[in-house]
């Protein structure tokens, strides 16, 4: 041994000087990283990992263990002095805050720290007697909640210590479909706007729903503007290159609203709408682009013409999926989960000849991901690394109904290229419990399309197996090394570089 130091690595954990102490927890040393971005530096697995710690600056920190404080740590934070714990080392920190109501919508605004949950319960059972409440500021809806009706509520949340600050009713039998923050035109304030609809029993489809504009005065809620609709309002957007306009979908249309002032009071003025859907779940702009998640019909593409104020269809995938879940991967890709447990990507044809290859979103990717996605955003949940080549890589989370959250990652051709190889090592060296096919299981398929030939996902990759590299025996890690023909420390860099992207 020469007692060279090698394999050097670097992250950036702040801007600030960093000061490096080790503390114990639960038997094991870790090390403290304080600066303006405080870290927990751990071992797992034989790897290095990061894990944020939830204090805005921390310059100094020392183990602090007293019979009144076991196992704790100071620190100093600006001018104070903090004594606390660490809980449980991990990537993803979990915390529960009791709503005692059922959660449908959630959406932070940064501008007054504050988040807008969108929640339901069941109404009290009416005393005998004619009743009125005034729920809400609707003189149109209906103000009898009966026995077993829910009652729909906004709550507006601290977003440091999750208080309710302020409970905004709906009115009877109103229930939150879509929730966004955003600001509107012109208009500075921040505003938090819901889309309703009114279920009733008698009616198989709502008829008739809500927009409200919602804004934070003194810590409560104070309604703007309204807006009614023939239908519910399943989804909103901000719209335009400004932010100017709110598109929404409501039912089988998609509606775009501008935010108009009149008399000193502000409203949502109708422009224009497009109807050709069954049910549109999902709306998605980019640009003068809506991508449009249809309940039964797949993926469909439409164009704002402002000039002539107009919203027309560009394209549509003609396969019959039930949608989930939409999100755009950029200005051609766009990406779909269905009821089936499958994601697919479609792309436009902007390059065919033919106007009928240029009304078409052709299939570029599909996998089974075996979990019902319900909601994709844009973001990640780790600490990007400047300096390294992941950091480049978009991401995006998705959220699924057995409480899952995972990532995505779009990589480069040549990234993708070399997974993909490694992916169909792996498949050979590691056999799936009971002889399981790891294709068959990620091949797409639903009640309308099987792939019989169970070759495996299309422009896919599966992160987990990649993985599971790391956790395998040495002999089969050098197998899959030399079917890569390259060797074990090469291959697990590249893997343990992946692995930072959740």
């Amino acid at each position: 041994m020469s007692g060279a130091l090698t394999d050097r690595k670097k992250i950036s954990l702040g801007t600030q000087p960093i000061t490096l102490r080790t503390f114990r927890s639960k038997n094991t040393t870790h090390v403290f990283a304080a600066s303006d971005r405080p870290t927990v530096i751990y071992s797992s697995n034989k790897k290095l990992l990061f894990s944020n710690v939830n204090l805005r600056e921390v310059t100094h920190m020392s183990p602090f263990n007293t019979a009144s404080f076991p196992d704790s740590l100071a620190l100093s934070v600006d001018l104070n002095l903090t004594i606390g714990t660490i809980d449980d080392i991990q990537k993803l920190h979990i915390r529960t805050v009791p709503l005692g109501e059922q959660p449908r919508r959630i959406c932070h605004q940064e501008q007054t720290r504050t988040f807008a949950v969108c929640t339901e319960r069941s109404a009290p059972p009416l005393p005998p007697g004619p009743q009125t409440s005034g729920w809400g500021s609707s003189s149109s809806a209906p103000t009898q909640a009966g026995e077993g009706s829910e009652l729909g509520l906004v709550r507006l949340l601290d977003d440091q210590t999750f208080e309710t600050l302020h409970t905004f009713p709906l009115d009877a039998q109103e229930i939150s479909f879509s929730l966004i923050s955003t600001t509107l035109a012109d208009d500075p304030n921040p505003y938090y706007i819901v889309g309703t609809a009114f279920a009733r029993v008698d009616e198989e489809e709502p008829t008739q729903g809500r927009v409200l504009v919602l804004r934070v005065e003194e810590g409560k809620l104070a309604l703007v503007a309204e807006q009614e609709t023939r239908g519910t309002v399943y989804s909103l957007n901000p719209f335009g290159a400004d932010g100017s306009k709110l598109l929404a979908s409501i039912n089988s249309r998609v509606q775009l609203y501008r935010w108009t002032e009149r008399d000193g009071t502000h409203e949502l003025v109708p422009e224009c709408s497009h109807h050709g859907s069954i049910i549109a779940l999902y709306v998605v702009p980019r640009g003068d682009f809506i991508v449009v998640g249809d309940l039964m019909r797949s993926i469909s593409l439409l164009i704002y013409k402002p000039e002539e104020g107009v919203i027309e269809e560009r394209a549509r995938d003609y396969n019959a999926n039930w949608m989930s879940a939409i999100e755009v991967l950029d200005e051609d890709t766009y990406l779909g989960a269905e009821n089936s447990f499958n994601l697919f990507t479609v792309r436009k044809n902007s390059d065919a000849s033919a106007d009928e290859e240029r009304s078409k979103l052709e299939v570029v990717g599909e996998y089974h991901l075996g979990e019902f996605v319900n909601r994709f955003r844009h973001g990640s949940l780790v600490m990007r690394v400047p300096d390294s080549e992941i950091a480049k890589f978009p991401t995006m989370l998705y959220g699924t109904v057995n409480g899952v959250i995972g990532v995505l990652a779009s990589l480069p051709q040549e990234y993708f290229q070399y997974l993909q190889r490694l992916q169909t090592a792996l498949n050979k060296v590691v056999k799936g419990v009971g002889g399981l096919s790891h294709e068959q299981w990620r091949s797409f398929s639903n009640e309308r399309k099987t792939n019989e030939a169970g070759t495996g996902s299309q422009n896919f990759i599966d992160g987990d197996l990649i993985e599971a590299f790391l956790d395998l025996k040495r002999d089969s890690m050098e197998e899959v090394a030399q079917i890569m023909e390259t060797n074990i420390e090469d291959l697990s860099k590249r893997v343990e570089e992946l692995t930072r992207l959740h």
